[in-house]
């Protein structure tokens, strides 16, 4: 099947004569009368004839017609509709996050993405990184927003923020934010940690590991929301993104403990499958949020 020749019998008699629809394939007439005469010894048949005033179909034309008319409809219309997507006037966007990351860092630019762009929806599913990395590797996201680092071959990463984990607690223990506190002397009072299969807890396990300090915590929480609650019920001293609890530092209802032995920052950022595109409007998404720099692990 030659596509081009059925393109200069559709629009011929779409325009009803040659010479427009040489016009609108940008060929010359000539070239259009040689594809629809190529097109009629390939089906052994003549699909129209001249007139006065242009072309009119034969029986045999106003069949093929038909059905060239709505296949060409049809690729118009996906045509049309990819360029809606580029131009951002539709289509989606799948995200993995967790839902701490969402509330305190994701929102808003969400909200000015999709008043800039109102015809994009936008789904969000908050696992934990493991669960974002599983869903990543089976198509169902386009990009997962995770805490760094993170090791895997088959993903990229891009660093949108950096973040500063922190001991904060209730009035229980306030008196330790006084001074600086020698990390044994923090985690000998009871100790609130997220739960093992999140990447912050990896993170803060191995801060605990390079110091020789081995933590039995009292709680593990799966959100930073109840490590804070939990806190300022003096139920111990918390391990939490200081990046996310500012107001409540300001605002004195939780007290931050500086170990002597310092808390290395780490970021929060991008990660999407390698040799996969992004999408027009993932693309933008990712764009407006305040990256940092390129990370290669």
């Amino acid at each position: 099947m030659n596509l081009e020749q059925y393109r200069a019998f559709f629009y011929t008699v779409k325009f009803g004569n040659i010479s427009k629809a040489s016009e609108q394939l940008y060929i010359t007439q000539p070239a259009v009368s040689r594809s629809i005469q190529q097109l009629e010894d390939s089906l052994k048949c003549t699909l129209f004839f001249r007139t006065s005033k242009g072309v009119k179909l034969t029986p045999e034309g106003e069949i093929l017609y038909k059905y060239i008319e709505q296949a060409f409809n049809f690729i118009e219309a996906g045509e049309n509709r990819i360029r809606d997507i580029n131009n951002l006037l539709t289509g989606e966007v799948r995200i993995g996050v967790s839902d701490t990351i969402c509330k305190y860092y994701l929102i808003p630019y969400l909200k000015l993405f999709k008043t800039l762009h109102p015809g994009i929806k936008i789904h969000v599913i908050c696992p934990t990184t493991p669960g974002i990395i599983a869903l990543l590797k089976t198509g169902k996201i386009d990009f997962g927003i995770i805490n760094l680092p993170y090791r895997d071959d088959q993903l990229n990463f891009q660093n949108i923020i950096r973040v500063q984990d922190c001991f904060v607690a209730g009035e229980k223990y306030a008196y330790l934010s006084k001074q600086m506190q020698p990390l044994r002397e923090i985690v000998s009072h009871p100790l609130l940690l997220l739960e093992k299969n999140s990447n912050s807890r990896l993170f803060i396990d191995d801060y605990f590991k390079s110091n020789s300090v081995t933590v039995e915590p009292d709680f593990e929480l799966d959100n930073i929301d109840l490590l804070m609650q939990f806190a300022k019920y003096d139920f111990g001293i918390a391990c939490v993104i200081r990046n996310f609890i500012e107001d409540e530092l300001e605002n004195r209802r939780l007290y931050e403990i500086k170990p002597v032995e310092r808390i290395p920052s780490r970021h929060i950022g991008v990660t999407w499958l390698k040799n996969v595109p992004l999408s027009s409007a993932a693309k933008v998404l990712i764009s407006n949020l305040d990256y940092l720099e390129t990370s290669e692990f």
